[in-house]
């Protein structure tokens, strides 16, 4: 999930390997910081909740003039998907899903294990699949989308930890001594290293977890709500000779990601595949990529008939934040970043989600700063993303998004804010000011914004009383909100042309007559609920 303290020495060696290779990403606006806390959402009906946040899972990707490749739906709309992780060790309730989709977000990273798939060899927990399948009835319901994420940290269960099962973990007899002040140092072990050489080795074990990702396949095909799978959770391999040695690591990271890694996805690439052609399947690099490193992975082959649909997960974290500091805004993370990142997919027409990214807490400077400084860098390289995590803790400690009581955790307030979900045209630069609640999306239209409807998801946290949309210079658009989203279409704009939409909070409730109306005699431009 996260690095520490033991890879520090190494991050400093890779961060002036890696930003000397790729050119910087392109920035898009930033959010103005704000201290106020956001109110708690109102109460909301499944109705509600279902109408507000149903979106088609993408079909396809367009290729917008940047030359990055998007998720899209049928129409051609550009998708940006918001969201959080969950379910590692806690059990998804029904309740927790129609709240994450009551928040405006779209997408659940559902974190799964093969230990509990499959606790005993060739014995499959039928109960557990079942619980699998009834989250995504859920999502189903809410209009939720699920990216099914193979989690692992430092390898599973036979190390105190979770993902691969202890009857798949061989350690050579190996010593293992975990550090407590130090768990990502527990994979520099000798017993860890001897287990992932094994996984990634012995043909027995390839084909066990092959026909454990088929089985999961299997059983979730056909739910519209499943996006697809992250194939496995931050990726780590054997480090030969001194494990603790930064030039040792990175040489690892390095062939790892251009030999046993690349082996690993393909085989289970193919694995997924011969249960289910439709589902979107995303790689992760390992953790380097998140100091700066390039990745050395290949492009990969989908067998699936038609257009590939094969994506790129990396995940975005600061390792000195990580290991309990406050983030330091002049030390190049964000920049070294978006350099390391972009090439791969661009190079391979792959669509990008950032499975994990987040600070602990965000009740410092520093850390409050990363928030807003992420939610700006992800749009110029990402589809979307899901931070770190969905729970509620007093005061907002450790990566729990909310507080004790459902609220916005301090400095997380920005993750709750409006996006643009679903963008006719070609989405040019969002900002978002929570002090004010002003919400702007800029955009250039194309031959599918006259025909579609542009969709920006307005959550109750920062829209309690409603919110006003007003189109610049189109005369003929056609604004209407409900149910937490505004939808906007633009009959007869020419191609080209820029269109800025703004978003203002209401400070009173909307009158009666005009809650929940869809005509378009009363949403034409700057009417709205």
């Amino acid at each position: 999930m996260r690095l520490s303290r033991a890879v520090l020495a190494l991050l400093s060696l890779s961060l002036a390997f890696g930003t000397a290779l790729l050119p910087e990403a392109s920035a898009t606006a930033l959010p103005e910081t704000s201290t106020s806390a956001l109110p708690k959402a109102p109460a909301s009906t499944d109705a509600d909740v279902a109408a507000a946040s149903t979106i088609a899972p993408p079909s396809r990707t367009v290729t917008t003039p940047d030359g990055r490749t998007r998720l899209a739906d049928r129409q051609g709309r550009v998708l940006t998907l918001h969201g959080l992780n969950l379910g590692k060790t806690d059990t998804v309730t029904q309740d927790r899903v129609a709240r994450l989709a009551s928040e405006g977000f779209t997408l659940m990273r559902l974190n799964i294990q093969w230990e509990k798939v499959e606790p005993k060899r060739g014995r499959y927990d039928t109960d557990y699949l079942r619980y699998l399948d009834r989250v995504l009835d859920w999502a189903d319901r809410y209009g939720v989308l699920v990216l099914v994420d193979w989690h692992q940290d430092v390898f599973g269960p036979a190390f105190g930890h979770n993902g691969i099962p202890a009857w798949a973990t061989r350690t050579d007899g190996l010593p293992f001594e975990p550090n407590p002040d130090d768990w990502f140092s527990d994979y520099f072990q000798p017993a860890a290293q001897a287990a992932f050489t094994h996984l990634y080795d012995d043909p027995d074990l390839r084909a066990a977890q092959a026909a454990a990702y088929a089985r999961v396949a299997s059983t979730l095909r056909g739910h519209r709500s499943l996006l697809g799978y992250d194939l496995f959770n931050e990726p780590f391999g054997p480090v030969p000779g001194d494990p603790t040695d930064p030039a040792n690591q990175l040489a690892a990271s390095v062939a790892l990601e251009q030999g046993r890694l690349p082996a690993m996805y393909r085989r289970l690439i193919d694995a997924v595949r011969a249960a289910d052609r439709n589902a979107w399947l995303f790689v992760e690099p390992t953790v380097l990529v998140g100091q700066g490193v390039p990745t050395s992975l290949p492009g990969f082959r989908d067998p699936r008939p038609g257009a590939d649909r094969i994506g790129y997960a990396p995940h975005y974290y600061d390792t000195a934040v990580e290991s309990g500091q406050d983030w330091d805004p002049t030390g190049g993370f964000i920049e070294q970043y978006e350099a390391a990142i972009g090439a791969y997919p661009t190079a391979h027409r792959m669509p990008v989600l950032v499975g994990e990214w987040g600070p602990p807490r965000a009740t410092t400077p520093g850390n409050a700063e990363l928030i807003y400084r992420q939610l700006r860098s992800m749009p110029g390289f990402a589809s979307g993303w899901a931070m770190w995590y969905d729970c509620d803790a007093p005061e907002g400690g450790g990566y729990c998004v909310r507080d004790a009581d459902g609220r916005p955790a301090p400095g997380k307030e920005p993750v709750f804010g409006p996006y643009a979900r679903a963008v006719a045209g070609t989405p040019e630069r969002e900002s978002y000011t929570p002090t004010t609640g002003e919400y702007r999306l800029t955009l250039n239209a194309n031959r599918t914004t006259r025909r579609a409807w542009t969709e920006i998801t307005l959550p109750a946290t920062v829209y309690p009383h409603g919110a006003r949309v007003t189109v610049d210079g189109i005369p003929d658009a056609v604004v209407r909100v409900r149910n937490g989203i505004a939808r906007l279409r633009l009959p007869s704009t020419p191609s080209g042309t820029t269109v800025t939409v703004t978003v203002t909070a209401r400070r009173h409730p909307a009158h009666a007559d005009d809650a929940g109306r869809t005509s378009p005699e009363k949403h034409e431009q700057g009417s709205t609920h």
